[in-house]
């Protein structure tokens, strides 16, 4: 009996490395996915859509929410309720008052569940409504095997995720310049508005930003539950790869080898650019102006053997006024049917509108009266 069971468990052991070592890369995570953030298509996966938990990288979720709420610059007012909270914290106390946009690089940056917890409370007012506001954007973005409880990501049997939900997450997120800023960020200093010339510091937990050229981001997580979770994203010949892995105890190398692996995949050439050199204007003091793109080349990278599409959005004419440095179309690069680059087109020239002769419009009773002298002509 035994040595069956020997057996049984060697044939998983087996069965599960090879799942991972499939794609021609070993990685130690026990769920993983590379997607293409341009198009969120996926280059690497292994168990990419299996339920786990996935600790604190559940606040990219709690920091995206914030960062749309539009109320980055509000000063948020600690309580007890908001800096109670177990496990990482960047030491916040009741009283202390400081900006949204703070809070937001502390569990960024050092993975504050505090921080976490008094930008929920602030924002929502309650853990459940904001977990709900969670759910929503969770909903609207396609994370169909994700459900979020907490906004710090500390366990809970309902709270889970999958790498495959995590990477739209995080792909969705990065799109956001005030969170790539954020989560790209090697150290920021907080400082509070009370207690008054009070500061906190706080500093990047990812080590990939010091050690992988091109990363940016995303977000670090350990729970004995989960295990070490890591998302990450790097930029490198216009590609922009996102990679997670969750369960994963060597998960710095994994990234690295799952970035070298993916990036191998791809091929780069220099895009035809043509597009129209000039478009006319209607109602203006002059009918033509050139068209200029923002860049004089492009070099456009695909995945090997995908062919890659042109499409000119121009249109036939425009009307005046026109302003010098307007866009005026675009031209757009895809691969399997998704868009991967664009460049902008430009007005060369400004034009002005012609000066025009207005004519006064007769009144219903001029018209009126000139109805009768004809009748009666």
């Amino acid at each position: 009996m035994k040595k069956i069971f020997r057996l049984m468990l060697i044939t998983v052991l087996l069965l599960w490395s090879a799942a991972l070592y499939c794609s021609g890369v070993s990685i130690s995570a026990q769920s993983a996915v590379v997607l293409d953030a341009r198009t969120n298509e996926v280059v690497f996966e292994s168990n990419a859509h299996e339920k786990r938990s996935m600790a604190s990288t559940t606040k990219i979720m709690t920091a995206i929410l914030a960062v749309e709420s539009g109320r980055l610059g509000e000063c948020v007012h600690v309580t007890a309720a908001m800096s109670g909270a177990e496990g990482t914290s960047i030491g916040l106390k009741p009283g202390y008052k400081l900006s949204l946009f703070d809070l937001v690089c502390g569990m960024m940056l050092e993975s504050g569940n505090d921080a976490a917890n008094a930008v929920a409370l602030h924002l929502s007012g309650s853990f459940e409504k904001f977990s709900e506001l969670m759910n929503q954007k969770a909903a609207e973005l396609g994370m169909n095997n994700t459900c979020f409880v907490t906004p710090s990501g500390l366990d809970d049997e309902n709270h889970y995720s999958t790498a495959y939900d995590m990477a739209i997450l995080a792909s969705y997120c990065i799109r956001n310049p005030v969170f790539r800023s954020v989560c790209s960020d090697k150290s920021h200093v907080a400082e509070l508005i009370s207690p008054a010339s009070g500061r906190l510091y706080f500093s990047n937990h990812n080590r990939l930003l010091s050690s992988v050229e091109g990363v940016f981001g995303v977000k670090t997580g350990f729970t004995k539950k989960s295990g070490r979770c890591l998302v990450s994203a790097v930029e490198k010949d216009g590609i922009v790869l996102v990679a997670v892995t969750l369960k994963a105890p060597d998960d710095w190398n994994d990234h690295k080898k799952l970035f070298s692996h993916c990036f191998e995949q791809y091929e780069s050439c220099e895009a035809d650019l043509g597009f129209p050199k000039s478009l006319s204007v209607e109602g203006g003091v002059r009918s033509i102006i050139p068209v200029i793109a923002e860049k004089d080349s492009i070099t456009v990278a695909a995945r090997k053997g995908k062919q890659i599409e042109k499409r000119v959005f121009f249109p036939g004419f425009i009307y005046a006024p026109v302003r010098k440095g307007q866009v005026v179309g675009r031209v757009e690069y895809y691969s399997g049917g998704k868009m991967i680059d664009s460049v902008l087109l430009y007005a060369g020239e400004g034009v002005s509108p012609q000066k025009e002769t207005y004519i006064q419009e007769k009144t219903f009773l001029e018209r009126l009266a000139e109805k009768f002298r004809r009748l009666f002509a």
